[in-house]
């Protein structure tokens, strides 16, 4: 009870700041073809300008995430939280009070900027906030809960989203925006970074709790970790090396997805705000049902890795289903399998979280968003051209989804990686 008090503000400013962002995302489509091909459902330029938008991100947050989480290790996570709540804020204000052309390209300049230091940072700033304050052996379920409450955030902005018209969208955004930025800075503890609160006592940086694996020396990481710091972080551990390929594999998929999705369900199904809406709301709250019920229960009974083989199965099906999506009612039976899907991003933070002593979990975290972010700036480069030219009168053939169905073989890769891993691992023990 007295780490769920701790960590009260935090899952506030959690939930607020996936509420305030997502309730703008299923109305963001039309408002990019609206911007640059008013009265087109097919636009070749949105779909290379929000793949290009995607890749700056992806390439800032690449190099700007591990520093965050290793500065929070330093000089506290509450301080470091502030900067994407705050940098959050501006492109929004934008959209708030304009959606003309010249408006949009102002706010398609400030989001690069606000998702260098977005993309990745709450996500890890939040998860090593939540391990200063957990001990070690239950850090799985605390890591699903946090996903659900951000989860909820989006169930409860998709349903802003269905009900208010656009311009009321991007204003109430924006006010939330600053409320949450406001609690954040005024009633959130900080972590005490470092002198995490568990039943174990603090190991040498990748330590193990198993026999099988010796824990290895490294040299104090500096103030800004290289690229030779992080690889000796994520080589040091056979573990930690699977699930830096595993994270790989499955981020490149999932923003292989999420790079052709709503553009193809625009063309193929002829989706607006509505029914993008609808979409969203059906994924999240079949994750947020079960990172608050059923993944608490299933982590303690199957372990992390098993959990990780089950959500990487279902995106697996996920993905191939809806590029050969049939029927309007697929890709909605496709966002239910969300109830497993969510299993994946709070088992490999665990596992992660599980391998480094409590003075790194900032930039070990960083460190696999890095990977993340990594295979976000390749994803776009390699989807959005298949996209674009797939969903154009000049395919060489007639599949819409082909992208997905490319991005998904990716997905794959990651789930072929995982049971190698639980193979070994069943081996060892």
């Amino acid at each position: 009870m007295k780490e769920l008090g701790d960590l009260t503000h935090l899952f506030v400013c959690t939930f607020l700041f996936y509420l305030s962002n997502c309730m703008v995302f299923p109305a963001i489509t039309d408002v990019i073809l609206e911007a640059l091909c008013p009265g087109e459902d097919q636009c070749s330029l949105a779909i290379y300008l929000t793949g290009l938008q995607r890749a700056i991100i992806g390439l800032g947050a690449l190099v700007v995430t591990p520093l965050v989480g290793n500065l929070s290790d330093k000089f506290g996570r509450k301080a470091l939280l502030c900067i994407p709540v705050t940098s959050a804020i501006a492109p929004t204000v934008i959209l708030a009070y304009s959606r003309s052309t010249v408006y949009f390209y102002a706010a398609y300049v400030f989001q690069i900027f606000a998702g260098i230091f977005c993309e990745g940072s709450m996500e890890c700033l939040s998860l090593a906030y939540v391990a200063d304050k957990v001990g070690e052996r239950r850090r799985a379920s605390y890591f699903g809960a946090l996903s659900g409450i951000g989860t909820a955030g989006i169930v409860f902005g998709t349903i802003a989203a269905r009900f208010l018209d656009t311009s009321s969208i991007f204003q109430v955004s924006a006010v939330l925006k600053v409320i949450t930025a406001i609690h954040l800075k005024t009633f959130l503890p900080e972590s005490d970074a470092g002198v995490s609160v568990s039943e174990e006592s603090a190991r040498p940086l990748c330590s193990s709790s198993s026999n099988s694996e010796t824990a290895p020396t490294l040299l104090a990481f500096r103030t800004i970790p290289s690229f030779s710091d992080m690889a000796n972080l994520l080589t040091s551990s056979a573990t930690l090396s699977r699930v830096a390929i595993i994270t790989f594999f499955f981020c490149l998929g999932e923003s292989g997805l999420l790079a052709a999705l709503l553009f193809f369900l625009k063309v193929h199904f002829q989706f607006n705000k509505n029914q993008f809406a609808d979409l969203l709301l059906t994924t999240s709250t079949a994750g947020t049902i079960s990172q608050l019920t059923l993944m608490p229960f299933l982590a303690q009974r199957l372990g992390e890795e098993k959990l990780l083989i089950v959500g990487l199965l279902a995106y697996c099906a996920q993905i191939f289903l809806y590029s050969i999506a049939w029927s309007y009612w697929v890709p909605y039976f496709c966002a239910s399998l969300a109830i497993l899907t969510v299993f994946i991003s709070p088992s490999i933070r665990s596992m992660v979280s599980r391998k480094v002593g409590s003075t790194e979990q900032g930039l070990a975290q960083g460190c696999i968003t890095g990977i993340g972010l990594l295979a976000g700036i390749i994803a776009p480069i390699a989807f959005t051209p298949l996209t674009a030219w797939f969903l154009s009168n000049e395919a060489p053939f007639d599949f819409k989804g082909f992208s997905i169905l490319c991005a998904g073989f990716s997905m794959l890769a990651a789930f072929a990686v995982s049971i190698t891993m639980w193979t070994k691992s069943s081996l060892a023990r």
